[in-house]
């Protein structure tokens, strides 16, 4: 896919505040502070379209970013940032399933995971929540940069243990926003989910 424009749409926080041009969809999904933003700017070869923040829990709103015309990429809330007050978690949960179960546009779900870290109580109920919504999922691993080459099929295959990966419905990839590890991959699969 060649990235011929993109750029920040809207702002939303409920339904009548999403794009009203029927294009189609892929969310990101992930804790706070795992590489959305990243990879978002990474991907569309942005320096800072999407805004990367040190401050983790910041994002509290859905971000739709067109990309070529032709579809959004949806920047999810982060999940699991304990400084968020608990009724605040509950309204994000509340927003991001209104989102994710209702919106008929969604093809696709980005599923980001931290390189460095074993998958987390919400990365797992996230993973297994996506299983039920019956579209296709991409777990993306990041950061691999800051792992050591010898560290991949460890941090792969705790991955598969820990989410209980099903290859015949999830594909998995690693990705780095320094390096640009499987870029295209990524790409490719946007491409093909928005194309079908």
């Amino acid at each position: 896919m060649i990235i011929k424009s993109s750029s920040y749409a809207v702002s939303a926080v409920r339904e009548d505040q999403y794009p009203k041009d029927n294009l189609p969809e892929i969310a990101l999904v992930g804790r706070s502070n795992v590489g959305k933003s990243s990879l978002i700017n990474t991907l569309l070869k942005r320096k800072n379209l999407a805004r990367t923040s040190s401050q983790p829990g910041k994002t509290q709103t859905l971000n739709f970013y067109k990309v070529n015309e032709k579809f959004y990429l949806v920047d999810v809330p982060g999940y699991g940032y304990a400084k968020v007050s608990q009724k605040k978690r509950q309204e994000f949960g509340e927003m991001i399933q209104d989102y994710l179960e209702t919106r008929p546009n969604l093809k696709g779900l980005i599923i980001l995971v931290d390189s460095r870290h074993e998958p987390t109580k919400d990365d797992i109920a996230m993973y297994d929540y996506a299983q039920y919504l019956n579209i296709p999922i991409l777990v993306v691993c990041t950061k691999m940069d800051k792992i050591k080459k010898s560290q991949t099929n460890k941090v792969m295959s705790g991955l598969k243990k820990k989410l209980n990966l099903n290859y015949d419905h999830v594909t998995v990839l690693t990705f780095s926003s320094v390096t640009k590890l499987h870029v295209t991959e990524l790409s490719n699969w946007i491409e093909k989910r928005i194309n079908e």
